[in-house]
């Protein structure tokens, strides 16, 4: 088992695993090497050759000059009760801030921090209360603070070498990166915290499409390209929500789309909150910190128990979250 964060460049994509399936490998590689024929032929430029893949993502992704980049992620968040029914329970809005750092050995490091913020369901407003409809109990809301969530990119010696996987349609194409982690414990254990921890293993899924145009990517005077982002995640019961181990899962969907104007795209009432409270996340991370530094909504709401566990805030019941007013 892993002991820090899953991360977006663990992800183990269908083409690695088609290399231990024999005869089927070589079907699925004949196909790859169809469509990368033809994409050559309608665009001139080979996207499975490592260093341009690498450079497409990373354009998509942030700049290559080193500038800053920033995007806004509009969504919702939905509860999902095993049998039993589906309630949307937030509107959400996520904010991501990232620079790239050329090592010059073909190693790329990618600064990154991010902030999710959870909504009204119907209003949009930015919550920092919230009745639980599973529970009817009224709990603090911790937003996602995620500071630092660093990755690092090899043109070899990786956790993956590039080619990623990708698709090509018309002028766009689309890196589609599947990332589902179940081989890490989960940092909130049952055993000391019952309400706020679902299962003691870390279970997720993150469904990433990364798209842009393929004339944009191709030119080789543009630095960052404009990008759409579909971002879906399936995942455990939020920490703050103390929701215990009833059955069911928590299930994302979003857009991300990167800002070329910088802050100034992102919603007001967003700017506002966020220039309030957390104004470092209109910024990307100046100073490198090793990927055992990363965060993740589970490392950091571990954090935050333990201040409030420390201050003598959980209650005899063990909640850590609740706040006067609820069932």
């Amino acid at each position: 088992m892993l002991d820090r964060p899953p991360l977006l460049s663990d992800f183990v994509p269908a083409r690695r695993q088609a290399l231990k399936a024999g005869v089927g490998a070589a079907a699925a590689f004949g196909a790859a090497a169809w469509a990368a024929d033809e994409t050559r032929a309608a665009t001139g430029v080979d996207f499975t050759d490592p260093k341009t893949n690498l450079l497409t993502l990373l354009k998509l992704q942030a700049d290559l000059s080193g500038k800053d980049v920033i995007g806004g992620f509009p969504g919702e968040a939905w509860v999902w009760l095993s049998g039993q029914g589906n309630i949307k329970v937030f509107k959400t809005y996520g904010i991501g801030t990232s620079r790239l750092e050329d090592m010059g050995d073909g190693t790329w490091r990618f600064y990154h921090r991010e902030v999710l913020y959870y909504c009204d369901p119907k209003t949009g407003e930015i919550l920092n209360v919230w009745t639980n409809p599973v529970t009817g109990k009224r709990v603090e809301v911790l937003h996602i603070l995620n500071d630092p969530v660093n990755r690092i990119y090899k043109l070899k010696g990786g956790l993956l070498d590039p080619p990623f996987p990708h698709q090509v349609v018309g002028d766009r194409i689309v890196f589609q990166l599947d990332v589902l982690r179940s081989t890490e414990k989960n940092p909130i254990s049952r055993a000391q915290y019952p309400l706020q921890s679902q299962q003691d293993l870390y279970q997720s899924g993150e469904l990433w499409a990364i798209s842009g145009s393929v004339k944009e990517v191709s030119d080789p005077k543009v630095t960052s390209a404009e990008n759409h982002t579909a971002w879906a995640r399936v995942g455990m019961w939020l920490p703050f929500m103390e929701m215990g181990d009833r059955p069911g899962v928590m299930i994302y969907h979003s857009q991300s789309f990167k800002f070329t104007k910088g802050v100034s795209q992102l919603p007001k009432h967003i700017r506002d909150y966020t220039e309030k409270h957390h104004p470092k996340y209109l910024e990307a991370p100046k100073e490198w910190q090793d990927l055992s530094a990363n965060e993740n909504t589970w490392t950091y709401s571990l954090k935050v128990m333990k201040e409030k566990e420390a201050a003598g805030l959980r209650k005899p019941d063990g909640s850590i979250f609740g706040v006067a007013g609820g069932a």
